[in-house]
């Protein structure tokens, strides 16, 4: 099967099937990727471990900091606890919980994570704003926001003082 093949059927698989996680697997949420297909995730319980990803998904299937797996226990894994068998999307999660099976600790996480990306989303006008006022070069609200990096939120009385210094 050739690269291509193989990407169709592994995307199609991801993006099509709504799965419903069994008595050993578990819903986990991704912290951080610290490298080598390995990511440490959170469990709704909050016990943190490394799982790793089969080679199906690597580099067909892109895993960030705040997305939602579902993983199998590894018995024999001292730091890598579990292995990844599917990533959830946005419509997973929502069939999850209309469902029943989402965990109730990542249900805050998922409402602010469909939150943030509703607000990204640019909106388009009806009509082009005939305001006195041109649009500051200043104002950064329309950019899209990398969830990958912390944000840092630096106050206007900060910047002003600094710049009195």
């Amino acid at each position: 099967m050739s690269q291509a093949t193989k990407r169709k059927h592994v995307v199609k698989e991801v993006l099509g099937e709504h799965i419903v996680p069994s008595d050993q697997q578990q819903i986990v949420r991704v912290l951080r990727t610290p490298g080598n297909n390995l990511h440490e995730v959170e469990t709704a319980q909050g016990q943190r471990f490394l799982v790793s990803m089969p080679s199906k998904y690597r580099k067909n299937i892109w895993i960030k900091r705040g997305d939602f797996l579902i993983v199998d226990p590894i018995e024999e894994g001292e730091k890598v606890k579990a292995e990844i068998s599917f990533v959830l999307c946005k419509d997973h999660v929502r069939s999850l919980q209309k469902e029943g099976f989402w965990p109730e600790a990542f249900s805050e996480v998922a409402e602010k994570h469909n939150n943030r990306n509703r607000q990204t989303q640019p909106e388009l006008p009806g009509e082009p704003q005939l305001s006195g006022e041109e649009s500051s070069s200043e104002d950064d609200s329309d950019l899209f926001v990398n969830t990958n990096r912390r944000q840092y939120h630096e106050s206007e009385e900060e910047s002003e003082e600094e710049e009195a210094a």
